[in-house]
């Protein structure tokens, strides 16, 4: 059996190193996030804590995004 690697060339120029830089900044704004928080949390609730506040697992980000995002 053969096993194959492939790695992705580097690429080092301003231009991929300015949008690297913002995408990690959105990454940490988004991250940091209180509704990310509160998803999370959620998140880690079992099914019956979740049925308390009635909540089903699957419909968690629409309950927290419910006011920005109408899916």
């Amino acid at each position: 059996m053969a096993h194959v690697t492939a790695h992705a060339p580097s690429v080092s120029s301003p231009f991929a190193n300015f949008f690297k830089g913002l995408f990690d900044a959105l990454t940490r704004i988004a991250e940091s996030n209180a509704r990310v928080k509160q998803v999370e949390f959620l998140q880690k609730l079992s099914d019956e804590e979740l049925a308390k506040r009635g909540l089903k697992r699957d419909d968690i980000v629409q309950y927290v995004f419910r006011d920005i995002v109408h899916l």
